[in-house]
């Protein structure tokens, strides 16, 4: 890894310089969409795995879009009588978004990406040169507290996170400020914290040339820089959750042992949440050896609050290695120097009885309920993002369901969620099938399997009957004690209902 000094950043003080560089970058369709047009869908997927070859081929050209593109995307010095025509030249050299370079080229000092936000508003995002694609694996610097683009993570967090309107916001470790610009839309006020300076400078220089309005910036590690009284509607995270042998990287590692900052960081959202508030992040956790994993993160949750943990991914800590250092580039350097790198990483864990790494997603909302839920389950499968309205439903229909003894359940009325199917598996010519699956087709696209009652009743489910009723017409049908089935089917609807198949209707 390179000792040397980052390049200094453009000025965060400038607004009327960014505001005037954001002009010129839409009046040349310096967008995402305007890129996609430009480069193509080949070119355009290639820049996401850091593959700058096909964007260079498809900017061979002079127009003011394919400058804007070798400029800030693939860091190619450009002559300066092309960017006159395209930029304000003098005043971006003057505040450091341009520097000279040669006899008469100028080149950028930031990548900045264009980035479509979730109402089709233009957004940029700034980072450090050669970090604007392809997420860690970027195109060029890999210093310690480098401060990267958007990345997968970056995106799945922003698609998870609920966006009602809130009076106020954090984001810890904002990085280069995604979270904290896609906050700002539905936040009256945007705090964000993060322990390298350099992102806080890059977070304000992404919210000026997007247009948005100014955050809180505060220096320190996650929690550090807010005071104690200080709480949110709002909270979110995407750590450095890596577990690693020490913290090289800082945008990456947390420094902490296994995964001892995801854990803090759930633990003590709690007490900087506001009535009924999100804290949302994404995590990495250990599966210990002799521990029950979902036991693990139950035990995370803090008191007074909700939980929705989703385990998106599990890998055996011999992928978990290779990928992040394969993510440093350490596989490209001396062969006994990667193994020994490999070779502690395997140390660590088997010091820790880890036997694999999970990583998904940890949702927390505070609630008053004497009975708070705490829901952990694994789902590795598709889903349809964004899910903020599908995170926000969930725990709606906890609140519901919570309010409910198994009385009132049954008199409740419920219908079947829209684009839900039933599927039925079994031996062909068969009697009856061997399994009955009810499937979803938005939001978390679930599969549950339920056996004959369940299909039947989630059949008739249309908002008409009671769910008492509908268990005593099939306890006729079946032949079955009515009174016995209202005793053992309320637990089966409850997990429909929380699960987002069925939809109270009254």
């Amino acid at each position: 890894m390179s000792n040397s000094t980052p390049p200094t950043l453009p000025a965060a003080d400038r607004p009327e310089v960014a505001a005037r560089l954001r002009d010129a970058l839409l009046g040349a369709s310096f967008t995402a969409d305007g890129l996609l047009d430009l480069l193509g869908a080949p070119a355009y997927a290639a820049l996401a795995r850091s593959e700058t070859l096909p964007a260079l081929r498809a900017t061979r050209g002079d127009t003011p879009l394919e400058t804007l593109v070798r400029l800030f995307l693939l860091q190619q010095p450009v002559p300066h009588a092309r960017v006159r025509d395209v930029l304000p030249v003098a005043a971006c050299v003057d505040s450091g978004w341009l520097a000279p370079v040669g006899g008469d080229e100028v080149a950028a000092t930031v990548d900045v990406r264009p980035y479509g936000g979730p109402g089709g508003e233009d957004w940029f995002i700034v980072s450090d040169l050669g970090c604007a694609v392809g997420g860690a694996g970027g195109i060029g610097s890999r210093e310690e507290a480098v401060v990267l683009g958007v990345g997968g993570a970056s995106t799945t967090l922003a698609g998870i996170t609920v966006r009602t309107p809130v009076a106020a916001a954090l984001d810890l470790g904002t990085g280069s400020g995604i979270q904290a610009l896609h906050a700002a839309q539905h936040a009256t006020r945007v705090t964000a914290t993060d322990v390298n300076p350099r992102a806080l400078h890059i977070t304000a220089l992404t919210l000026a040339l997007s247009g948005a309005p100014a955050a809180d910036l505060r220096e320190g590690s996650l929690f550090d820089p807010v005071r104690d009284d200080e709480t949110y509607d709002l909270i979110v995270s995407n750590p450095p959750f890596v577990i690693s042998p020490g913290a090289r990287l800082t945008y990456r590692d947390g420094g902490m042992g296994g995964d001892d900052l995801c854990r803090s960081l759930v633990q003590r959202a709690g007490d900087h949440l506001r009535e009924g508030g999100f804290a949302q992040f994404l995590a990495n956790w250990q599966h210990v050896e002799g521990e029950d994993w979902q036991d693990r993160l139950r035990s995370w949750v803090p008191r007074g609050c909700d939980a929705w943990i989703v385990q998106r991914e599990v890998q055996d800590v011999t992928q978990y290695a290779e990928l992040w250092l394969r993510d440093a580039g350490d596989h490209r350097g001396d062969p006994a120097a990667y193994e020994a790198l490999y070779d502690a990483w395997l140390d660590e864990f088997e010091a820790r009885k880890v036997k694999a790494v999970g990583f998904g997603w940890i949702t927390l909302r505070r609630t008053a309920s004497d009975a708070p839920s705490i829901t952990v389950e694994e789902w590795p499968h598709p889903v349809e993002q964004p899910l903020g309205d599908t995170v926000r439903a969930h725990f709606d229909r906890v609140d519901r369901l919570r309010a409910l003894d198994d009385a009132a359940l049954l008199a409740a009325h419920f219908r079947l969620a829209d684009e839900v199917i039933q599927e039925q598996v079994g031996l062909p010519g068969a009697e009856d099938p061997e399994h009955v699956v009810l499937r979803q087709h938005r939001g978390m696209r679930r599969a549950t399997k339920v056996d004959t009652v369940g299909a039947g009743f989630a059949g008739v489910c249309d908002g008409s009957l009671s769910a008492g009723r509908i268990l005593d017409a099939i306890a006729q049908l079946v032949g079955e004690d009515p009174v016995l089935l209202r005793d053992r089917t309320p637990a089966q609807i409850r997990l429909l209902v929380e699960q987002g198949f069925l939809e109270s209707t009254d």
